[in-house]
C-alpha cells in the first residue's frame, strides 16, 4: 500500500471516530482510533526517516490516549454478586433502552412478507397465546442489505404490541473489562424477564449489527466468545420451565453468513428483509417528496425505473439532495428569504446519476445463497 493511501485510510478513521464521539458511541470511537494510530505505526515503521515521522509517533500515541479515556469513559458499573441494585431498572433503561413509539407498520413502506411473518412471530403470540399451544418464536433474525428497514421494524413492532424495546449493539455491550460484557448480558435479559413477568409486558430485546456481538472471527479479542456463550445461554433461558415470556429477542444484521451457527437454531424464524421493489421505490419517492415543491415533470414511475438496486436509505438521500440543489441555489443568489424553485426531473435524475446504489448485484447473491441455506 502507498504512503498516500495509509494516510488517506488514518485519517477515515478518525473521521469516523469523531463522528462516533459525538453521537455517544465511546467505544466504537475507541476502536476507529486505536486503528489509525495502528495505520500511523505502519508508515512510521516503513519510512522511519520521513521528516513527518516524529508527528506520526506523537499522533499514534494521542490517538491511544484518547482511545483509553473513551473506554474509561464507557464503563459501565453492573452487580456482580449475589445481590442485586435496587437501581438495576433504572440503569439499564439509562444505558440501554431506547423508547420507539414514533414508528408503526403502515409508516414501513413494503416489506410486506417480512411484516407479515413478524405479525405471525410475534404479534399474533402476543395478543392471543392460546392459540398456540406449542408456543412461538422468541429467536427472530432480520438479514438483509443495510438500509432496508430492519430496524424500523423492529421499533414498529414493538409499538404494535406495546411493548418495551431495548436497543443493544456491541457499542454499549462490549468492555475491555473481564467478566463485565457478560454481566451486561445477564442484567439485560434479568430486566427482561423481570417486566414480562412482573408487569406482564412484553419486550423486544433488539440486537442491531448482531454480527458484531453473536459472530465469529478469525482474531478475536477480549471476551468475544463469553459473551456469544452468555447470550446462547439468556437465549435458551426463555425457554425454561415452561415458562411462556413475552421477551422477544430480535437481531437484524447486514451479514449472516459472520454470525456463529450455533445461534441459527436459537433463531427459529429467519426472514429476509429485502431491498425495495419497483413499486416499494415509486411509493418511497412519493413518501420521501411529500411536502416539497415538485415540478409537474417528477415522475416517480420513472424514478424507480432508474433505482434499480437502491435501498430505502438510498432513495431519501436522492429525495434530499435534489432538494438541497434548489435550496443551494437560492442561497447562491443571495436571495435567503425567498422559495426554493420547484424540484424538477432533471434534478432527481442527475442527482441518481452520480449517486450510484449501495447494493450491488454481487451482494444479493450472497443473500440469496444464505437463504437458500438457512433462511426460513
Amino acid at each position: 500500500m502507498s504512503h498516500e493511501y495509509l494516510e488517506a485510510l488514518a485519517k477515515r478513521y478518525v473521521n469516523e471516530a469523531l463522528i462516533n464521539e459525538k453521537a455517544g458511541n465511546y467505544l466504537d470511537a475507541a476502536k476507529l482510533y486505536r486503528k489509525a494510530a495502528e495505520i500511523l505505526r505502519v508508515i512510521v515503521s516503513h519510512r522511519p526517516g520521513d521528516p513527518l515521522a516524529p508527528t506520526y509517533r506523537e499522533l499514534a500515541r494521542s490517538y491511544e490516549r484518547k482511545a483509553k479515556q473513551l473506554e474509561e469513559g464507557a464503563k459501565v458499573k453492573l452487580p456482580s454478586g449475589g445481590h442485586e441494585s435496587e437501581d438495576l431498572e433504572k440503569l439499564i433503561e439509562d444505558i440501554v433502552v431506547r423508547e420507539r413509539r414514533d414508528v408503526r407498520f403502515e409508516d414501513i413502506i413494503g416489506l410486506d412478507e417480512a411484516k407479515q411473518a413478524i405479525m405471525d412471530s410475534i404479534v399474533y403470540p402476543t395478543k392471543r397465546p392460546d392459540l398456540f399451544p406449542l408456543g412461538w418464536p422468541r429467536g427472530i433474525l432480520l438479514y438483509g442489505p443495510p438500509g432496508c428497514g430492519k430496524t424500523m421494524l423492529g421499533a414498529a413492532v414493538a409499538r404494535e404490541i406495546d411493548g418495551v424495546f431495548m436497543y443493544i449493539s456491541a457499542a454499549n455491550i462490549m468492555s475491555k473489562w473481564l467478566g463485565e460484557a457478560e454481566r451486561k448480558v445477564a442484567a439485560i435479559f434479568k430486566y427482561a424477564r423481570k417486566v414480562s413477568e412482573e408487569q406482564g409486558k412484553p419486550v423486544i430485546v433488539f440486537i442491531d449489527e448482531c454480527e458484531d456481538l453473536l459472530g465469529v472471527y478469525e482474531q478475536e479479542i477480549g471476551g468475544e466468545a463469553r459473551v456469544r456463550n452468555q447470550f446462547l445461554k439468556e437465549m435458551d433461558g426463555l425457554l425454561d420451565k415452561g415458562k411462556k415470556y413475552f421477551v422477544y429477542v430480535l437481531a437484524a444484521t447486514n451479514k449472516p453468513w459472520k454470525l456463529d451457527v450455533g445461534f441459527l437454531r436459537r433463531f427459529q424464524r429467519r426472514i429476509y428483509v429485502p431491498p425495495p421493489d419497483r413499486e416499494a421505490r415509486r411509493a418511497l419517492f412519493e413518501h420521501y417528496a411529500r411536502g416539497l415543491r415538485l415540478s409537474n415533470d417528477v415522475d416517480f414511475e420513472a424514478l424507480a425505473e432508474k433505482t434499480e438496486g437502491y435501498s430505502a436509505s438510498d432513495i431519501r438521500d436522492v429525495v434530499m439532495e435534489a432538494h438541497l440543489r434548489t435550496v443551494r441555489e437560492l442561497f447562491q443568489k443571495g436571495d435567503i428569504y425567498g422559495d426554493p424553485r420547484p424540484i424538477t426531473m432533471r434534478d432527481f435524475e442527475e442527482v441518481i446519476a452520480r449517486r450510484k446504489p449501495s447494493i450491488s448485484p454481487q451482494l444479493l447473491r450472497l443473500y440469496n445463497e444464505w437463504r437458500e441455506r438457512f433462511g426460513t
